[in-house]
């Protein structure tokens, strides 16, 4: 199998650890991951915040970068994906002739300031087809054909690992945007985490907001509703989390030891990316090095389960 990649700026640095254990899996699933070449910023959420041209031209760039590929493209960043899809909604939707022509006007104005640059070249004078499609990560490894791969190579079942599956709220939400199906009830990585062998009990949090990037600017809200996400939690008996986005997983993670300080309560809940799973359950020499990158330590829980030697 073969698809574009778009990892975005996060993925390059504090969430690393996501990242090589994405590029770990995809090899040993016979995945080929093919950077998009020249790849920018999607603009996340400060430029939605502050300019409403520059949040659909940042992520219009990359789409058009893949489309000329020809390869649908996988993204694995929850806000990525969200601004890769919003800017795919304008592109194929009624103001497309409108944007693209202002689009186009600064791209030559752009050019026309910077002479002898070619990393536009590729796209100027494009208008972009839809003729391929944007991947959510999770949805991409959650196809019947990509977990026939996973069953088949599973060579550690991940036995007595009780879970609850946390997908926040960028990458389903809305669902005009996202096209997800199941906008609040997802079940897709519940299913890959039992495939794994690992148990993945039901919750009605799944998709709660966990700040997001209010994580600098208004660490309060970051606790109050952090701290929910740990006590349902606990309340449905998991022993971890599990996340598909590295907003989510650096919230849930990074916070805990404060919460815990701050709450008068001891938590202990290891915020685990579903990929570091799938590298577990097969064997991938990798997940030490991944995992030693978490602010809470997942070795005891995992080696208490006899999942880790």
């Amino acid at each position: 199998m073969k698809v574009s990649y778009y990892p975005g700026c996060s993925l390059e640095s504090t969430a690393r650890d996501y990242a090589e254990s994405i590029q770990g899996i995809a090899r040993w699933l016979d995945i080929q991951l093919e950077e998009i070449d020249d790849w920018s910023c999607c603009g996340a959420t400060a430029a939605h915040s502050l300019n409403e041209f520059l949040a659909l031209a940042l992520p219009t760039r990359n789409l058009l970068l893949a489309e000329a590929v020809g390869l649908d493209v996988v993204v694995p960043c929850a806000l990525c994906f969200n601004r890769l899809k919003s800017a795919e909604k304008v592109l194929l939707g009624p103001e497309a002739a409108q944007f693209e022509s202002r689009y186009l006007t600064h791209i030559a104005q752009v050019n026309g300031l910077e002479t002898g640059a070619q990393s536009e070249e590729p796209i100027k004078n494009r208008i972009y087809q839809g003729k391929i499609k944007i991947w959510d990560l999770l949805d991409y490894l959650t196809q019947e054909a990509v977990l026939s791969r996973i069953t088949a190579k599973i060579k550690r079942p991940l036995k007595g690992l009780k879970t609850v599956c946390y997908y926040g709220c960028l990458v389903a939400r809305p669902p005009r945007v996202t096209d997800a199906q199941q906008c609040e009830d997802p079940t897709n990585m519940d299913r890959l985490v039992e495939v794994l062998g690992a148990q993945a009990y039901p919750w009605s949090y799944k998709t709660d907001c966990c700040g997001a990037g209010l994580a600098v600017s208004r660490p309060d809200i970051i606790d109050t509703l952090v701290q929910r996400l740990y006590e349902h939690a606990l309340e449905a008996e998991a022993e971890c989390i599990v996340v598909s986005c590295q907003m989510c997983q650096a919230n849930l993670d990074m916070v805990q030891s404060r919460i815990s300080h701050k709450f008068g309560k001891h938590y202990y809940l290891p915020v685990l990316y579903f990929t570091e799973l799938i590298g577990l359950a097969l064997g991938h020499p990798g997940v030490r090095t991944w995992l030693k990158r978490h602010f809470v330590n997942p070795f005891p829980l995992l080696m208490r389960k006899g999942l880790l030697d």
